[in-house]
């Protein structure tokens, strides 16, 4: 690729340009590479939801990002009585860090508090944030073209000066030339001259750009039919509408040099601009708020204090010595990772829940692992009465975030959040933006519906694309894998249109919304690490950035989940309190269980071993109960006949495709219908509650350290690189754990096949931690409904 550039593309929009942009972020390297162009500046349409991973993936493809965003300015007031007058755009570059700190809020300014107004800045809140940006006017549809296609040249030479003031040394007057069917379209004749003009005569740089939307000239149509479905338009409508022509495309460094022939330094300026430009998002380490002064002696304070709290009321299932060891093993990962203030926060939230009388669930997910999360009373469930390792929610040998599900009662989880913000301030605390892709069943039908094809038709096509997963395939493997749809395609001229066009826009992004769950809380406000995004219907902010990139931002996710089930058992407790008795008196006066001293009305009191339940599950008898309520968990509950939570716990782990098949064999060998299988004597002890089948992640690391002399943290990367088949990380492992067996006197033979039976497993094993949770709830969730007030 040359160091000397001619020109560089300073105005494009990618698929984060929603419905709008058709420039792929994934596949911008390889176009800039074929143009031999060293750097490029993305300019979505009022949004910086790319930041950065732009910058991550352009730098790591040895081009230079540069960070930027078009935005849209309010540049004329409306007169009294007069209908608010339309934003124009302009163009907006980090030149330094200072550039791009302030780009952020200036786009947090287009969406925060604005309400159902149209997103827009206004010049006072631009000028207070334009240090370090520089400014390109916004070519013959932005704010200065705009008045001069009114005839308005005094007031576009104001709006200049205005800005020149604002930008020093850092306004640039924008040039376009984009050519449609008719020749030169009417708003570059209006204003092309009266810009150059006036840069001329207040001494500003011009700056050619190409404002592009899409790859190649080829894609203007497909393109059209993008922006059709976004306007709620139709592509052969009599109307006029289009506003972007075929020119709209990434055109050469040769075919803009040419184009602006006659303005040299219009192209030049590019080049300088780039150069000037010298600062890309970069990734942070994950920032929390302080949560105490001595973050590490609180945690130990609580641990320790909620450890002595669970040990006074629960069965013990090892010895108290047991308990504080695993308490002290975990407290000093936690540290040694860095992490007491996210658990102190977590506990922070959830101990306001319950003392407001929010219901909280067990904790979900691999969370539930953690002795130090029970003993907080983040989880409910003791993970050595179930066997649950920490390992697998928090790796030394693999640093990342700890993650906890936190369900709370569906119609007051609301009021948790607010708590929250409360708490760390209005401004640290957001949620977080999800993005909704255009896929190929969606893709089908809008551009059918802009194409104005029949409904039926089009519906029809849709359903021949087969679904792999939860996603439908692409269009392309549709038409090899689908002969109806060929056949349809071959002998329908029109289908060609709309499949291909189909083709061209499959994938981009379509919309925005809100997480359901996930929330973020900053030392800061949100708007200095990432920029802001917020639906006219909340009144709450969002990062612009999605999960995968605001933690890379450095923002730590926390997952506030509204759980209905929580808010019926609620209702069920209630309901048994008002008819004047306790939760362990039956409506006979029958005393159902002894409650521990202090816990009286504890729906986590209720012990998990009552037979009357199991008999209830057996019976199938599941209405209304969570994640057990469908036609088959309750034929496999029949076939299964539980007597124990842990049946519970394998079912829930097991109802999924794939690891479905063996659950007649665990009803079989549970009920004395089959013998249980040994795998080798060394491991047969692990695999004894889920009846002689690995069942469990979980199983699948404890079996790699008992047989193969691994850690715990080094099985949880096997299982981990097993699961995600990542086949250089697991032709490393086998060597090791063959070794590793051999010393422990398995025969080479048995080594290699217990590890294929591992690497088998690993694919769809569960996380038992998560169906411990899963099944604790539904047990207590069954003795609330199984004995209705009287």
């Amino acid at each position: 690729m040359t160091n000397s550039p001619r020109f560089i593309h300073l105005r494009t929009h990618t698929e984060y340009s929603l419905l709008e942009g058709a420039l792929r972020l994934k596949k911008l390297p390889d176009l800039c590479k074929a143009n031999d162009m060293p750097a490029i500046a993305v300019t979505d349409t009022n949004a910086m939801f790319s930041a950065l991973e732009f910058s991550v993936t352009l730098s790591k493809a040895g081009i230079q990002p540069i960070l930027g965003c078009q935005v849209d300015l309010t540049f004329q007031q409306a007169e009294p009585g007069e209908r608010p007058r339309l934003p124009a755009p302009v163009v907006l570059l980090a030149q330094s860090e200072r550039g791009y700190e302030h780009l952020m809020k200036i786009s947090s300014c287009l969406y925060v508090d604005k309400g159902h107004q149209l997103p827009q800045v206004t010049l006072d809140e631009l000028e207070g944030l334009n240090e370090g940006v520089i400014c390109l006017t916004g070519g013959p549809e932005g704010p200065v073209g705009q008045l001069l296609q009114q005839g308005q040249r005094p007031a576009a030479e104001a709006l200049l000066q205005r800005l020149k003031a604002m930008f020093p040394d850092r306004l640039y007057v924008e040039l376009q030339r984009l050519p449609g069917e008719d020749g030169q379209p009417e708003a570059e004749k209006l204003t092309e001259r009266g810009h150059v003009e006036m840069a001329y005569a207040m001494d500003l740089p011009l700056v050619a750009t190409n404002d592009v939307y899409f790859p190649k000239t080829e894609m203007y149509e497909a393109h059209d039919a993008l922006i059709c479905i976004s306007e709620g338009a139709y592509v052969d409508q009599s109307e006029p509408r289009r506003r972007l022509t075929a020119q709209h495309y990434f055109k050469s460094q040769q075919e803009m040099v040419t184009l602006f022939a006659d303005l040299p330094e219009a192209i030049e300026n590019t080049v300088e601009i780039a150069k000037r430009c010298g600062f890309m998002a970069y990734l942070r380490d994950p920032i929390l708020p302080k949560f105490a002064d001595d973050e590490v002696l609180e945690l130990r304070r609580q641990a320790n204090e909620g450890l002595q709290n669970r040990l006074a009321v629960i069965p013990h299932a090892v010895t108290p010595e047991k308990y504080q060891e695993r308490l002290d093993f975990e407290l000093d990962i936690i540290e040694g990772m860095g992490f007491p203030g996210y658990f102190l926060i977590v506990a922070d939230f959830i101990h306001w829940s319950k003392e407001n009388g929010i219901p909280v669930g067990p904790g979900r997910g691999s969370g539930a692992g953690s002795l130090v999360a029970y003993a907080l009373t983040v989880t409910d469930l003791d993970p050595l009465r179930y066997s649950l390792l920490f390992e697998r929610f928090l790796n030394p040998e693999r640093v990342s975030m700890p993650d906890f599900d936190i369900d709370f009662c569906m119609d007051r989880r609301e009021e948790v959040i607010k708590y929250v913000q409360q708490k760390y301030g209005r401004d640290k605390v957001g949620q977080i933006i999800p993005f909704g892709a255009l896929l190929s069943k969606a893709a089908v039908r809008d551009i059918g519906r802009v194409l104005q094809m029949p409904y039926g038709q089009v519906d029809r096509l849709s359903k021949m694309i087969p679904v792999e997963g939860v996603k439908p395939v692409s269009i392309e493997k549709a038409l090899e894998d689908e002969p109806r749809l060929r056949e349809e395609a071959k002998n329908e001229p029109g289908l060609t249109r709309l499949l291909t066009y189909g083709q061209q826009v499959e994938g981009l992004l379509r919309n925005a919304s809100t997480h359901a769950a996930g929330v973020v809380i900053g030392d800061r406000p949100l708007d200095a690490l990432v920029p802001l995004y917020q639906d006219p219907r909340s009144d709450m902010p969002a990062t612009q950035f999605n999960m995968k990139w605001v933690e890379q931002a450095g923002l730590v996710k926390f997952d506030f989940l509204g759980l209905k089930t929580l808010t019926v058992i609620q209702n069920a407790v209630d309901l048994i309190k008002q008819s004047g008795r306790d939760l362990h008196t039956a409506a006979d006066g029958t005393q159902l269980y002894e409650p521990p001293e202090g816990a009286v009305n504890e729906i986590n009191a209720i012990p998990l071993d009552d037979a009357p339940t199991y008999k209830l599950y057996s019976a199938a008898k599941t209405v209304a109960v969570l994640q057990v309520e469908s036609s088959g968990m309750m034929d496999a509950l029949k076939r299964m006949k539980p007597t124990c939570i842990e049946d519970i716990v394998a079912l829930v782990a097991l109802y999924r495709p794939g690891p479905m098949e063996n659950i007649p064999t665990y009803c079989e060998v549970k009920n004395g219908l089959r013998k249980i299988e040994s795998v080798h004597p060394l491991i047969d002890h692990i695999l004894e509650e889920t009846q002689g089948i690995i069942v469990y992640q979980e199983q699948v690391m404890q079996i790699a350290q008992v047989m193969a002399g691994y850690s715990l943290g080094g099985a949880d990367l096997l299982r981990r690189a097993m699961g995600k088949k990542i086949k250089e990380a697991m032709d490393a492992e086998r060597p090791k754990f063959e070794k590793g067996a051999a010393e422990n006197g398995v025969p080479a033979k048995k080594a290699s096949e217990v590890f294929d039976l591992l690497e088998k497993f690993a694919n769809y094993g569960f996380n038992k931690s998560h169906a411990a949770a899963y099944a604790g709830g539904l047990v207590s969730d069954r003795l609330a409904e199984s004995e209705p007030p009287g």
